[in-house]
């Protein structure tokens, strides 16, 4: 008999993965997501070999996988979190009597490369929020202070991208110059902005937030697309293709709010809480950018270097 493809008609009963999905509920929106995608593409892969349920799985298996994957020229970061998603799958199936050895145990993947996340220079912030002539219309004008006041909190607060979306008016504090943003594993945590982010979040919330606003709009969201919705990361995405000279991603922002912390004298620990790092060793990635910096100024300027 033939094996059945999963993308047919979705993967197999017996994966359960919606079951999976839902004991996620401690994880991200976009993990649970990523996670259930993930597994999903291995079972499609794994009905290819007539596999057709996780307690036919088996450990050689897998890594014949993660081969698969690159060899198809995944990232590194990639395979790296479809096996994070393999792992926490077998280990759920495991816990729930579905298969009675855990093949994904000891599941190894390829580290992500060590590559230096992307700083703007000051000069680069400048002309990138640099207010821009104001439009002759009120949907230009509007979409003009939403891009700026976007770009604002970005730096402002070393926001992600999904928490910047997520934002909702209650969150935001002009009088405090406090937002309120949700983040990695639902957690809460509270970030200081700057008299240049509230004024420019003033201009958006009070004249041009009105113009998008739809009467089925999200009365909560702070910011709003074009057609009314809750802005999205491509939304935020476009604001940047626009405003920037060359091609500048939405997490760059964050990455240059950390390090310009930390070239001013920020402490560690202080821009770990900022960011919402649940550990100081993901931040600490930002002092060796600063030492990076460090290292170029000194070549480029030293009359002996």
């Amino acid at each position: 008999m033939s094996a059945r493809r999963v993308d047919d008609d979705g993967p197999a009963p017996a994966w359960e993965l919606d079951a999976f999905v839902l004991s996620l509920s401690g994880r991200a929106p976009a993990t649970r997501r990523a996670y259930r995608a993930d597994v999903a593409a291995f079972a499609e892969w794994a009905s290819r070999a007539g596999v057709e349920a996780p307690d036919r799985v088996e450990r050689v298996l897998l890594r014949r996988y993660l081969a698969y994957l690159t060899t198809r020229r995944f990232a590194r970061a990639s395979v790296a979190r479809k096996a994070a998603a393999l792992r926490t799958y077998f280990s759920w199936c495991r816990r729930r009597g579905l298969l009675a050895v855990d093949p994904a145990r000891v599941l190894s993947s390829p580290k992500a490369a060590g590559r230096l996340p992307r700083v703007l220079s000051h000069a680069e912030l400048e002309r990138l929020l640099e207010p821009r002539p104001e439009p002759s219309d009120d949907l230009g004008l509007a979409l003009e202070r939403r891009d700026l006041a976007v770009l604002e909190l970005l730096y402002a607060a070393g926001l992600r991208v999904a928490e910047l979306c997520g934002l909702d008016r209650a969150g935001v504090d002009l009088s405090g110059r406090i937002v309120t943003v949700t983040g990695k594993g639902s957690k809460e945590r509270q970030v200081p902005i700057h008299d240049q982010a509230v004024r420019a979040l003033q201009g958006w919330l009070a004249e041009g937030r009105g113009v998008l606003a739809r009467p089925d709009s999200p009365p909560d969201a702070v910011f709003l697309n074009r057609v009314g919705r809750r802005l999205g990361p491509r939304d935020v995405r476009r604001i940047l293709d626009r405003r920037s000279p060359v091609p500048t991603h939405p997490h760059a922002l964050r990455h240059s709010f950390a390090t310009h912390l930390l070239d001013g004298g920020a402490d560690l620990r202080v821009v770990q809480e900022l960011l919402g790092h649940a550990s100081l060793q993901t931040t600490q990635v930002y002092t060796h950018v600063s030492k990076e910096r460090l290292v170029a100024v000194y070549k480029g300027t030293h009359p002996r270097a």
